[in-house]
């Protein structure tokens, strides 16, 4: 019988304990590699974790990344039983379009002895320094990679776009040494080509974490400007509450008292209460403007007509419209005119404006001592400069000063009228100029304010050319033409308005200039009159119960019997465009509210061909 015996051959356990200690080999370096990569995945999620708790900058957040690879392969490849002690790690960054890389991340050195590491590049037959701002051609970078085994691995996302290169050099090595290298080379290429995903990865996740923390810092911005808008949208509607209600209760209120039954005030308080009630409504008439000449501006549709100024004259005409509140607070105005001074290209309604808003302010903080200003040339600029002995503004107050709306808070506490915006508008008239404002002011010690305009202007730039009945932009400034007017009594105006106290306006003050005016107040009774009526002008408002004036005024232009009836359409309607649309519905002329009167004479005057001293104007 045939025996079997269950002891392994002898032979054949010897023959099986290589290929075991290989096997246990692999596995070692298997879980050597595995243990490595986990460590800088793990290095590379804290960089992560850091970027999205904090706000880093791009370049610090890379560098990090950059950083922890370096250093970790270095430390992996220093704790292993590849025998790679003389080796370095490094990683340089490049632009495609650029023909060179350098060398900005490396890693800890082995030894404070050690020499410069190199790259060996067979194929060139060269070796290539491997250290810190170190420049390597693109060229030798991609031998590197393309090489057996392979020293560098480029680092590119999902769009091809190259990032960084990862590089793992080596030392000129001894023969005993190769060998160990030369059998660990798959596994140290593994470890590379790896690290090299690991990076290209955590770098595309940094970027996104970059590009959504500058959304929500954006956002985040959005909102605080948002907030802040409307803070200072709500001081601007508490100040213009105030600012409205102030005049609106000296005009009601002496209204009321001139209207109160058994009050008879003498001739001379008459006129101080009119007085009163004018000067409010052209405060009022001054608010509005201020606010729709920022709405111009600001949507770049302001209109300037450039002029050829006397600027003596001008500065002259301005410091006689504020002497009077000067001499009301007892402040003395100074005018100082530099000799060189003549002429310049401005708009003069603008630099005007300018000048009496710097004015205004330097009125309304001065106390006591005086108000003035002073012209003078500066090369190719004049400097206009309103200086005061007032309280003065705090540094903090100055950074502020030209925002729309802002205003100083010892001014709103202490009662000083204002919106905040014609500090806001002077600047922008002034860099629509060509020019700028600039501010000077120590608390206490008084302000000066520098408004810097260029000599010259482009002639015709900027607008149409002015027109008599263009009155939208000029505000409060009233027409005062002299009222030498001798109509024939059998010059007939017919007046379509729908608003009852404008009609008895311009009703009384038509008739007391010697015109018949028939009043009609919407658009059917306007074509009833027009059967048994011919008149010389008809004065329109656009906004009727039963129809558009513009509408109307094209309709009479479609009947022959009325097309040549001069029409003047006067009318709210006073924004940007407003003329132009009238014009082109066919009116002849425009005047917009509140009525100026004596312009409103004018062009009655003009358009009836009334035998005055204004005909030919």
């Amino acid at each position: 019988m045939q025996q079997y015996s269950s002891l392994p051959d002898q032979n054949s356990l010897i023959d099986a304990t290589p290929k075991l200690l290989t096997t246990i080999e692999q596995l070692r370096a298997q879980l050597w590699l595995e243990s490595s990569l986990n460590q800088l995945q793990s290095r590379l999620n804290d960089c992560l974790v850091s970027a999205c708790n904090t706000v880093p900058q791009a370049g610090a957040a890379q560098a990090e990344i950059f950083q922890a690879v370096v250093n970790e392969i270095n430390s992996a490849v220093h704790s292993s039983n590849l025998a790679l002690t003389d080796c370095a790690v490094g990683i340089a960054l490049f632009q495609p379009q650029e023909t060179v890389a350098t060398v900005c991340y490396v890693s800890r050195s082995p030894s404070p002895n050690s020499q410069p590491l190199f790259v060996e590049v067979l194929t060139a037959e060269k070796k290539l320094l491997l250290r810190l701002q170190e420049v390597i051609k693109l060229e030798d970078l991609q031998q590197l990679e393309h090489q057996q085994p392979q020293s560098a691995w480029r680092l590119a996302d999902d769009s091809g776009k190259v990032m960084g290169w990862l590089i793992i050099a080596t030392a000129s090595l001894s023969s005993d040494r190769e060998s160990p290298i030369k059998s660990q080379a798959q596994l140290r290429s593994q470890l590379m080509a790896r690290s090299a995903k690991y990076c290209t990865t955590a770098l595309v996740q940094m970027r996104h974490i970059l590009s959504w923390q500058q959304q929500y810092q954006q956002l985040s911005n959005s909102n605080q400007e948002l907030e802040r808008t409307n803070q200072l949208k709500n001081q601007f509607l508490a100040n213009t509450s105030h600012e409205i209600r102030t005049p609106l209760s000296s005009i009601i209120g002496f209204t009321h008292l001139l209207l109160a039954p058994g009050y008879e005030p003498t001739r001379e308080r008459q006129q101080d209460y009119l007085n009163i009630i004018q000067s409010s409504g052209k405060h009022l008439l001054a608010l509005i403007n201020d606010i729709l000449d920022l709405s111009k501006i600001e949507a770049n549709q302001l209109e300037v007509q450039w002029e050829i100024i006397d600027v003596p004259l001008l500065c002259n005409n301005v410091l006689a419209l504020v002497k009077e509140k000067a001499a009301n607070k007892g402040l003395k105005l100074c005018l100082e005119l530099e000799p060189d001074i003549t002429t310049l290209v401005a708009d003069p309604l603008r630099l005007k404006q300018m000048l009496l808003n710097l004015i205004f302010n330097a009125l309304k903080f001065t106390s006591e001592g005086s108000v003035g200003l002073r012209v003078a040339p500066k090369g190719l600029f004049v400097h206009f400069t309103v200086w005061d002995t007032g309280s003065g503004i705090s540094q903090e107050d100055q950074i502020q000063l030209f925002e729309p709306y802002f205003q100083i808070a010892k001014a709103v506490a202490g009662g000083v009228e204002g919106t905040g915006l014609g500090l806001a508008v002077t600047q922008k008239l002034a860099q629509i100029h060509g020019g700028s404002v600039k501010v000077e002011s120590e608390v206490n010690r008084g302000s000066r304010f520098t408004l810097v305009l260029p000599f010259k202007q482009e002639l015709g730039v900027g607008g149409d050319e002015g027109d008599e009945g263009d009155e939208g932009d000029e505000g409060a400034k009233f027409s005062s033409f002299p009222l030498h007017f001798t109509p024939s009594s059998s010059v007939e105006i017919l007046l379509v308005e729908n608003d009852l106290p404008n009609a008895d306006l311009m009703q009384i003050y038509l008739r007391k200039l010697g015109y018949q005016v028939t009043w009609v107040q919407n658009a059917g009774e306007m074509w009833e009159t027009l059967t048994v009526l011919e008149p010389a002008v008809i004065l329109m408002d656009v906004c009727l119960t039963d129809g558009n004036g513009l509408s109307l005024v094209q309709q009479l232009r479609e009947h022959e019997q009325y097309r040549t009836i001069p029409v003047i359409v006067q009318t709210a309607m006073a924004m940007k465009g407003d003329r132009e649309t009238c014009l082109a519905a066919g009116v002849n002329d425009y005047i917009s509210k509140p009525i100026d009167l004596p312009l409103l004479a004018r062009l009655v005057a003009k358009y009836s061909k009334a035998p005055t001293s204004l005909d030919g104007e």
